[in-house]
């Protein structure tokens, strides 16, 4: 059994500021992020600052999110190199879908497309 990647138990908290700051560099807003964040997760407002301040990792985070959005399987594109839709393991799936929403985001594109509303 290969081991789990160390992203996985990297805590929430600490990568939440890296997205914030990220999109904040781009004249977008800490709400934008949380936005896209509980789209894609379903978690309200509330439950994501409890999550946050839970300081959980990775993998509880998603593995906790109420719903993950049905349209998520709509987010292609390549992240660090990587295509989103052909990356195998789920969970790394996940994140990375979130990563390619808050580089979206960043680089100016519509709330509603970055939405696939």
């Amino acid at each position: 059994m290969p081991t789990p990647h160390r992203i996985f138990k990297a805590k929430f908290a600490g990568i939440y500021p890296l997205y914030v700051q990220k999109a904040e560099r781009k004249g977008r807003t800490q709400g934008e992020v949380d936005q896209v964040i509980t789209w894609l997760t379903g978690y309200s407002q509330e439950q994501l600052e409890r999550q946050i301040a839970a300081g959980v990792d990775l993998e509880t985070f998603f593995a906790e999110a109420p719903a993950l959005h049905p349209n998520c399987a709509l987010i292609k594109g390549v992240v660090c190199g990587v295509r989103v839709e052909d990356v195998a393991d789920p969970l790394m799936q996940k994140i990375r879908w979130l990563d390619k929403l808050v580089d979206e985001l960043a680089k100016g594109k519509a709330i509603e497309k970055i939405l696939r509303a």
